[in-house]
């Protein structure tokens, strides 16, 4: 069944829904994989990157306001974060701006970070132009290391159309591995606690 999957066809026709609504939470994994498919020529490099941008923006505006208006109450519940929590609430005081561009590029932090920098009273203005220019610059690297790599398999293994399930297939299993890491690691931490 999954050789006769048209992967092509599917990038092509949910392609860009797929970034934006992967960027709205995560992303970096989206992003990369939406560059590999710009490459190949299924997406638009611009469009990939806007459709990111537009993503990335919303989703830590979301839960920026989420912070702002409820992170009293939610913080202190998300004792998993507490970690990462501390950190950028470090961060934020001393260096607000920096740590509203940053916040997205720390591994972990994504989706904690703007619930914390709106929890601290930051104003909604600095972040909203913060956050643009973040996600701006997010996409772009992000997208461009996908194209890179597309050019850089191609190179080593020539057409890759019928590598795309594969190449798909490796990235997950990639993050998988990674996310399983990270919660066997912090799991530990946690029992030496």
């Amino acid at each position: 069944m999954l050789e006769h999957l048209d992967l092509n066809a599917l990038i092509a026709a949910y392609g860009y829904w797929v970034i934006f609504i992967g960027c709205l939470l995560e992303g970096e994994t989206v992003l990369i994989l939406g560059g590999m498919a710009a490459h190949q020529g299924s997406l638009q490099w611009p469009q990939v990157i806007g459709w990111a941008t537009l993503g990335g923006i919303l989703g830590d505006q979301l839960l920026f306001w989420t912070g702002r208006y409820g992170g009293a109450r939610l913080l202190p519940k998300l004792k998993r974060h507490q970690a990462a929590i501390e950190r950028v609430q470090g961060l934020i005081q001393r260096y607000p701006s920096t740590s509203v561009f940053a916040v997205r590029f720390l591994y972990g932090m994504r989706l904690v970070g703007p619930m914390v920098i709106g929890a601290s009273g930051l104003a909604p203005w600095r972040f909203a132009l913060l956050n643009v220019l973040g996600a701006a610059v997010w996409a772009i690297l992000f997208v461009s290391a996908g194209y890179w790599a597309g050019e850089a398999l191609q190179h080593f293994l020539g057409d890759l159309k019928p590598y795309r399930l594969p190449i798909f297939l490796g990235v997950i299993a990639l993050v998988v591995l990674a996310a399983l890491v990270r919660h066997l690691r912090n799991r530990h931490k946690a029992q030496q606690h």
